[in-house]
């Protein structure tokens, strides 16, 4: 079976690739730092970042297919990355309140032993609620917002905020799995003939 390496400390991320081929994969973090780099659009950023992680952690293997994501949510024009403390966590809520948002997700698929590399990406629409300051507080206080892009857990008890979605809801997680499913079987891996052992 191809050796998969999984290149993110995600917890849900790894929680759902274990969901799809159990423990058959390695979790090895990338050590790229996340920069904004000026010019990019939203999409443009995350599956830059998707593909230097995978490039950064294809330096410690001879072999094996690396699966790398980058997410992050955009308020109009502006990339919400993930909060640092509880007040820029209401800043972020305050302003995503009553909006339409997006979640987007760059992910690359590389196969090291054949040097041969994929990204894509993927976009799911968010509609959030119109959040009164004290929801937005409680909210906050759950500690659910910190290290969310957008300060919010839609797996959690972020879906209380959420009206509805439109697109992939996995790609809200962080892991978009049809788009990655997809990728796969472009490198002769079909996720559902991967069992656990």
């Amino acid at each position: 079976m191809t050796k998969i390496i999984l290149a993110s400390a995600s917890p849900r991320r790894k929680e759902l690739m274990k969901q799809l081929i159990g423990d058959n994969f390695q979790v090895f973090t990338s050590s790229y730092g996340e920069e904004t780099v000026e010019g990019l659009t939203p999409e443009e950023l995350v599956t830059h970042h998707s593909l230097e992680k995978s490039r950064d952690v294809a330096g410690n293997f001879r072999d094996g297919v690396i699966i790398a994501a980058d997410t992050v949510v955009v308020c109009g024009d502006e990339v919400l990355g993930k909060p640092e403390n509880e007040d820029m966590a209401r800043e972020m809520l305050r302003m995503i309140s009553g909006q339409q948002i997006r979640a987007i997700t760059g992910i690359t698929v590389f196969d090291i032993g054949r040097d041969r590399e994929l990204t894509k990406y993927e976009t799911t629409r968010i509609w959030i609620s119109d959040l009164t300051e004290k929801e937005i507080d409680s909210y906050v206080d759950t500690g659910e917002p910190f290290g969310k892009a957008g300060s919010f857990a839609i797996q959690g008890k972020g879906a209380l905020l959420v009206e509805r979605i439109e697109g992939d809801f996995f790609n809200v997680v962080g892991f978009p799995l049809f788009r990655l499913g997809k990728m796969l079987r472009r490198f002769g891996i079909d996720l559902l003939n991967q069992v656990d052992e």
